[in-house]
């Protein structure tokens, strides 16, 4: 038996499924939703690095492995420093991010908490000083999708393995 088809039957035996593989035909919806949200992030303006600032940012407030792994390995392979990447949760006390990240992250911060009425206010007020429309727009449905994968992962358990090229 595979590697795979072990994670599975384990999963099948604690009565977790993987939501991709269950409902391959709603989590292929979600690939073209992610697909069509790289094209408004780039017809943006976004480059690669700051869409994966935003993607690992919410990936660690949600506490998600599977993405923060995926999508360290995609930040770094776009030119992000190890070190930034090592300080982004504490992105607000360093002056290592440009005023545009900083309102990135603020801004996806608030669209993974929207509860939170007043720290929403205030990101989308700093936001709007610093990005256009389409910007503002890019980043929060990168926010939005990072977040929905990040929940199918999570609750799919999507396991974290050590690669032979690592």
């Amino acid at each position: 038996m595979s590697e795979t088809a072990q994670v599975v039957a384990a999963l099948r035996s604690t009565g977790r499924i993987y939501l991709d593989k269950q409902s391959p035909a709603a989590y292929q919806a979600l690939v073209k939703t992610a697909d069509a949200v790289r094209t408004t992030a780039a017809d943006a303006g976004l480059d690669r690095i700051l869409v994966e600032l935003v993607n690992l940012r919410v990936s660690q407030l949600n506490g998600c492995a599977y993405c923060l792994d995926v999508h360290t390995r995609a930040a770094l392979r776009a030119g992000e420093t190890t070190r930034r990447i090592g300080v982004l949760a504490a992105w607000r006390d360093t002056e290592l991010f440009t005023a545009r990240e900083r309102a990135a992250l603020a801004l996806a911060e608030a669209t993974t908490h929207p509860a939170d009425a007043l720290a929403q206010e205030r990101a989308y007020a700093e936001a709007r000083e610093v990005l256009n429309d389409d910007e503002l727009s890019a980043v929060i449905w990168v926010a939005i999708t990072i977040n929905a994968f990040n929940r199918v992962s999570i609750l799919s358990k999507h396991p974290v393995r050590e690669t032979p090229s690592r």
